[in-house]
Order: structure tokens, then C-alpha cells, then sequence
């Protein structure tokens, strides 16, 4: 055996001196020992234990035994594979690597025989509570009352029957940051190993980050550190975020990172540390793949984060483009996925969890009425059939219906039929097994319609569909089965159908373009949602897509003037709500950083086509500037739109004192056209 280190023999030295001073002549023997075995050996002085005692311990039954492995079940199970991994880094050196619950029981361990056998006559074994109340200064019972990792050597134990072991432990915290255990390496102190403690915090650190990743799978999971090295370590932070941006938990690097920004690590916003909104935070981290992205938070500081975890996301595409409703595309996908929560969750989802039907009321009567008719078949096996102009909100309106559903727990999982080739729509409606056409992949491919089983299937756009397809789909609808392309097998489905068109069906049915058997399968309940320029809402929609667009942006508020609050009311809208979505998102871009109203020359200047309108004062129609600025003054004044538009450059450069870069941006348009229409002034 190898000689001890002179710093382990000082060490046991001072000890020993301590035990004298302590026991027999009841001094403090401070200069001999750390603060924290002084703490625990006066502990155990005021509880009665004596030092000298050397009687049996008690071990639990093995139904006793049982009963505390079942409490600790997630833990034990996580933990047991990184004892393992431990242990054969250890094996050989006479140690035991050993799992306790929040009482100090041993509910797990693994060690060497020869240790084994000795550990056992003090107890050091499964079903034996290690609680520093019943065995003295301890490494696990210490660790937990101390909650931080101890290293207890020798003689520092409290009994005179431990003072052979040499014990590290350290408290293990669960992802919400309560204590939950202590993992533990004991072995003889006479063979002590180096870097004993580090081992066992890094084993601490691994199994805290298993249980943290478990807990919030589900959810969505980014890593961060002020310093990149450190992302993908053991010593990264882990943070686990709700579709609103809302942190659900935070390891224990995260949360001492939000300590430092002054923030609550659960249950304050993900939103307020940056500069960034949520939304562009989520679409960065996306199109970033792997890689990391450096985020500016508000306090001048610098954090950089990496997506860990994407379900949330699982079934919005790399491809997808804004959704029919108007909410920032990033928000509605995280929205839409929140609502695939699990069945435990169900009572505690909210607005932020998805939109729902109820949510969607803003006034309008004849949007309430569908509303109200496609409540009233919610949970109840009748497809849904959505009419409406492009852009009204159809989507957003079958997530709605989804989410208010009893299938709300379910999957939502949207196919547009316009969108995709006549040749490649089957495959991705039905699916396909392996190797089923040239190009197909040798795994096959699982179908939207059994991707939706136990869910719902919106097919947007039916009308487009082909109507060899639509052959297909109706023979589905029948038969509750669906046989990928190229397979021989039915699998059974069990979905909820909603649709959507812009078309009007009876007359394609009318027309030939599509299937009559199949209008009556897909029309349980038709609900048309109204085009925005016949809704009375228009008010409450832009109020609600502002705040929206504030938190997307990272500024507090975004509100508009008057003038643009009477021209968003009365302005046609061919685009519908996407349009109108559109409008408020570029107009909140060209903000400066010291603005929060937008204004006429924040409008961008494609609102106004060939022909172009705007309110008057009694809510007609007159002729609409170039530039996006609402006509100032004299309504019965016929000006051309080169006068307009001169008018309004040479407003914006007297507010801005003739900084050209400052003017452009107000206007939305380049320095070099600013400056071509700059010369045609002089």
C-alpha cells in the first residue's frame, strides 16, 4: 500500500486532536477542524448521540426497502447507469459507490467485496438509514442537512466505529431544484483515492442533467453559458421554456446565471433578459441547426445558447410560412405544439398553450356564430368544414376547434393540397413502405393521416385536391383504415376531419372538380369565417397583433396613432387578417429604437397599389400617397401622387433635420432612392 499524502496525514493529525479536545475536554476545537464538521459534530452533541456507541443499526425490512426505492424511482432509475459507469472507474480501489434517498437510506449500491464485507459490520449496505441524526457526521447524512458536497475523512466522523471510512457526497437536486437524494463514494480512508470529490460531483452533475432532461422533454429545452466553451459541458446552463417563453425550470448553472440578471429562474419570462423578442430568439436558434447563437441581453451582457430540444417544433417544417390568423409564425407553431401536451397537463393548459376557440372571440357577430356552431360538435365524430377567403384565419380556426376538443391531447397535423405536387400528394397523405417508388426512402414513410391517429387531420384547401385523391380519401373516411403506398396491409385510423376551402364546393361539385360522395363526408358542420373587411373587430385584431408583435421584438409596447388606427379600420384588406399581420410587422420594424407609435410614414409603401385607398374624415375613399403616408390636410384638394409624395419627404426631413439614413428608414426606402426623389425637389 502506498503511503499516504502528507496533506491526508496532517489532516487525519489535526483530527484526531479535535476528537481529544471535543470528547474528553469539551472544548471547541475550532483551529483543528473545517466550519462544517464543527457545525455537524455540534449538531449530533444536541441531539444525545454518543461518540462511543457501538450498538447495532437497524435496517429496513425489504418491503420497507421496496417502499423507498418506489418513492425514488425516476432518480434510481436514471442513477443507476451512472453508478455503473462509476463503478468500473473505481473497481479495485476497495470502494462503493452508493445512492441514498432524501432520508439518508440507502436504496442502492455497487462495490468492491473485499470493502463490501467490512462496510456491512457498520451497516454501509441497502435498507440502512444514514441520517446524521442516527450515525453521526457522515458523508451523506451531512451533505444533505449541509445541501453541498462534503468530504468526511477519518476521524471527522462523529462515531468512533466510522473512523475507518472515508466518505464523499454530494445532495442531488431534482429539475426543479429540490433535493431529492445523495450519491455517495465511501471507502477506506488508510487508501485514499485522489480527486475523490470531483468524481463525485461530476457524477452529480450528469445525473442532475438526466433528470432535468426528463422532466422537461417535452418542452422546449435550449443549453447556454456566458462563455461558448462551456455549452455542451457538464457545466452548462439547461433551461426549459413553455411556447410563450415562459421558463418552466432551470438547472443549477442556469439558475445562477439568472440570479446575476436580478430574474426569477421559474416562472418569469425567458423574453425579459433580451433584446430579442421569443419568437426571433426560437427562428435563430432554428436556422442555426447545431451551432451556437450569441444573444445580447438587455443589461449589456453577452449569453450564448444552443436548442437542445426541438418537440415542440416537431411538426411545424422548415418550410413553413406565416399561418392564416395573423399571429407571428414562430408564436403560432410553438402555439399549435403546446397543445399536443400530455393528458397530465390537460388541466393546466391556457392561451399560452395554444389558441382555442374561446380565445378567438373578439367581438365580431358573425365570427362568434361559428364559434358557437363549431363548439357545440367539439368531442362528437363530425367533420368540420371551414369557407372562408384566403387569409380569414382557417388554420388558425382548426386549431382553435382541436384544441377546445376532446382531442386536444392528441396531435394536430395540418396538409395543405395546394401546396404540395399532384404526384407526390398521395405519399404524403397515405404514406409509403420501403422502396415503394424510385426516390422513396428505404425506411418508408408514415402518412398525415396516421400521423393524426387519436387526433385530427386538417386538410386545407380540399377543394384543390385531385380527384383521383379524393377517391382515396373518401374510401379512408369509410373504412377507418389507410394502406400506405405500395403496402398490403390496412392500418386502422382514428381521427377527428376538419377542412378548409376558399372555393365555393357545391359548385365544384356542380363543375365536376369534385367528388359528391365526398362533399357529404367532409360537410358535417360548414362554418364560413367573414373576409377582415366585414368584421366589426378590426380594432381589437390590431390591438392583439401589436402586442403580439411587441413581445416578438423585445420592446414593451407598440401602439399606432389615430390617423393609422381609422386607416387599418376602413381600408379593404384583400389580403384579410396575413395581410393585415404583414402590414403591422413591417411598419413595427421601421421603428427607430426610440419610437413605440407607428405612424403614416411607417406604413410600408406596397399598401398602396394602382389603386390605393385611404379614410377620409366622414370614412369614404380618396386617393392614397406614394410612400405610405395617409394624405395630410385639405381632403377637397386634387393633388397628384408626385406631390403627395414630395410633400411627405420634405416633412420627414424637417423632422428629422436632414439626416438622410434617418429619413430613408421612416419612409422605407433606400438612401439611393431617397436621394434620386431628393433631386427632383431642388
Amino acid at each position: 500500500m502506498s503511503a499516504m499524502p502528507r496533506t491526508k496525514v496532517a489532516r487525519e493529525d489535526r483530527a484526531a486532536v479535535a476528537r481529544e479536545h471535543f470528547f474528553e475536554r469539551g472544548v471547541v476545537p475550532d483551529k483543528y477542524l473545517s466550519p462544517l464538521i464543527l457545525r455537524s459534530w455540534e449538531r449530533c452533541r444536541d441531539v444525545g448521540l454518543d461518540h462511543r456507541d457501538g450498538g447495532s443499526i437497524e435496517v429496513a425490512s425489504r418491503a420497507q426497502l421496496e417502499e423507498s426505492r418506489n418513492q425514488s424511482a425516476h432518480m434510481l432509475e436514471l442513477a443507476s447507469g451512472v453508478m455503473e459507469h462509476v463503478f468500473e472507474q473505481i473497481r479495485s480501489s476497495g470502494s462503493m459507490v452508493i445512492l441514498a434517498d432524501l432520508d439518508g437510506m440507502i436504496i442502492h449500491s455497487l462495490g468492491d467485496a473485499a470493502f463490501v464485507d467490512r462496510a456491512q459490520r457498520v451497516a454501509l449496505q441497502p435498507g440502512a438509514c444514514w441520517s446524521e441524526a442516527r450515525l453521526g457526521t457522515n458523508g451523506m447524512g451531512t451533505a444533505l442537512l449541509e445541501k453541498a458536497p462534503v468530504e468526511i475523512l477519518g476521524s471527522e466522523h462523529y462515531l468512533d466505529r466510522n473512523i475507518f471510512l472515508a466518505c464523499c457526497a454530494s445532495p442531488v437536486f431534482d429539475a426543479h431544484g429540490r433535493m431529492a437524494g445523495v450519491f455517495d463514494i465511501s471507502g477506506d480512508y488508510r487508501n485514499p483515492q485522489r480527486h475523490t470529490l470531483g468524481l463525485v460531483r461530476l457524477s452529480v452533475q450528469l445525473l442532475e442533467k438526466r433528470l432535468f432532461e426528463a422532466e422537461f422533454g417535452k418542452d422546449i429545452l435550449i443549453a447556454c453559458h456566458p462563455r461558448p466553451e462551456y455549452v455542451g459541458s457538464l457545466q452548462e446552463g439547461l433551461v426549459a421554456l413553455s411556447p410563450d417563453g415562459t421558463i418552466l425550470g432551470a438547472n443549477p448553472a442556469a439558475r445562477e446565471w439568472f440570479a446575476s440578471q436580478s430574474h426569477d429562474a421559474a416562472g418569469g419570462s425567458f423574453n425579459e433578459l433580451f433584446r430579442l423578442g421569443f419568437g426571433a430568439i426560437i427562428d435563430r436558434l432554428q436556422s442555426s441547426g447545431n451551432a451556437l447563437v450569441r444573444l445580447g441581453t438587455r443589461n449589456g451582457g453577452e449569453l450564448y445558447v444552443q436548442l437542445r430540444s426541438i418537440r415542440p417544433l416537431a411538426l411545424a417544417g422548415a418550410g413553413d410560412v406565416a399561418a392564416d390568423g395573423g399571429q407571428p409564425r414562430t408564436e403560432q407553431r410553438l402555439r399549435a405544439q403546446a397543445g399536443a401536451a400530455p393528458a397530465a397537463r390537460a388541466a393546466e393548459r391556457s392561451e399560452a398553450a395554444g389558441p382555442t376557440l374561446e380565445s378567438l372571440a373578439t367581438g365580431d357577430e358573425r365570427l362568434q356564430r361559428a364559434i358557437d356552431r363549431a363548439r357545440r360538435i367539439g368531442g362528437k365524430d363530425i367533420p368540420l368544414l371551414i369557407q372562408g377567403e384566403s387569409g380569414v384565419g382557417k388554420e388558425l380556426f382548426a386549431r382553435a376547434f382541436h384544441n377546445s376538443s376532446a382531442r386536444a391531447d392528441g396531435p394536430f397535423v395540418p396538409l395543405n393540397c395546394a401546396a404540395i405536387p399532384e404526384h407526390l400528394i398521395e405519399s404524403e397523405l397515405f404514406g409509403y413502405v420501403g422502396g415503394a417508388f424510385t426516390g422513396a426512402r428505404r425506411e418508408g414513410a408514415v402518412g398525415k393521416v396516421q400521423q393524426a391517429h387519436g387526433g385530427t387531420l386538417f386538410l386545407d384547401e380540399i377543394g384543390d385536391m385531385p380527384l383521383a385523391m379524393q377517391t382515396r380519401l373518401l374510401r379512408v373516411l369509410q373504412e377507418r383504415s389507410v394502406t400506405p403506398v405500395g403496402g398490403m396491409k390496412a392500418i386502422p385510423v382514428d381521427i377527428s376531419l376538419v377542412c378548409a376551402t376558399h372555393r365555393v364546393l357545391r359548385d365544384a361539385v356542380a363543375n365536376g372538380e369534385f367528388r359528391e360522395d365526398l362533399y357529404y363526408r367532409v360537410n358535417g358542420l360548414t362554418v364560413t369565417l367573414p373576409p377582415l373587411r366585414e368584421r366589426s373587430d378590426v380594432g381589437t385584431l390590431v390591438d392583439r397583433l401589436l402586442r403580439a408583435e411587441a413581445q416578438d421584438s423585445g420592446r414593451e409596447a407598440i401602439s399606432i396613432s389615430a390617423e393609422v388606427r381609422r386607416f387599418f379600420e376602413t381600408y379593404p384588406w384583400p389580403g384579410n387578417i396575413r395581410q393585415l399581420h404583414s402590414v403591422i410587422r413591417v411598419s413595427a420594424a421601421l421603428l427607430e429604437d426610440d419610437e413605440d407609435e407607428i405612424e403614416s410614414v411607417h406604413l410600408p409603401e406596397e399598401l398602396f397599389g394602382p389603386e390605393p385607398f385611404v379614410p377620409t374624415q366622414h370614412g369614404g375613399a380618396s386617393p392614397a400617397p406614394s410612400e405610405g403616408v395617409l394624405p395630410p390636410s385639405e381632403p377637397g384638394v386634387a393633388r397628384s401622387l408626385d406631390e403627395l409624395e414630395l410633400e411627405a419627404i420634405a416633412k420627414v426631413m424637417q423632422e428629422v433635420k436632414g439626416n438622410v439614413s434617418a429619413a430613408a428608414r421612416r419612409l422605407g426606402v433606400s438612401r439611393n432612392t431617397l436621394y434620386r426623389k431628393l433631386g427632383r425637389m431642388s
